[in-house]
């Protein structure tokens, strides 16, 4: 299993790096999803569902994507998914959003990913560490870039 949870400021109005988490702008932030399609409830809504496909090579992996928690304060922005890829992980991840002042919104991303089956948590020990914190340092920094773009 493979836990984190990583922090950073961002010098962002909280209403315009919130909406990079919704359907409409998703891809922005997440380039290697191809499609992310609603299939249950509405983006806005505990128990939503989202039928993805993400590109990894020219692999495309077909998933459900559920949403376990959302939440849409001024002050506080919040929404946590979980899915299962390849058949091997189970993927919880939780992206929250907390107004600092007008222009600085510090985020926090954490999640979880561990092996359903052997061939899953087998895959995660061999993982490396520092492969893992470049990929959680470019999501973040994506989500930054994109959200001085807005």
């Amino acid at each position: 299993m493979i836990q984190w949870k990583e922090e950073k400021m961002i010098e962002v109005n909280i209403e315009k790096v919130w909406s990079l988490f919704f359907d409409e702008n998703i891809k922005k932030i997440m380039p290697k999803v191809e499609e992310h399609t609603i299939i249950e409830k509405t983006e806005v809504e505990v128990g939503a569902k989202h039928q993805q496909k993400y590109r990894e090579g020219k692999r495309v992996e077909t998933y459900i994507v559920e949403t376990l928690a959302f939440e849409d304060s001024p002050d506080k922005k919040h929404k946590q998914i979980s899915f299962v890829l390849g058949k091997a992980f189970k993927i919880s991840l939780g992206f929250t959003l907390l107004k600092i002042d007008e222009q600085h919104t510090k985020f926090i991303y954490e999640g979880i990913n561990e092996g359903v089956n052997f061939v899953g948590r087998a895959m995660l020990k061999l993982g490396s560490e520092k492969s893992n914190k470049i990929m959680l340092k470019e999501f973040m920094d994506k989500v930054e870039q994109e959200s001085l773009k807005i």
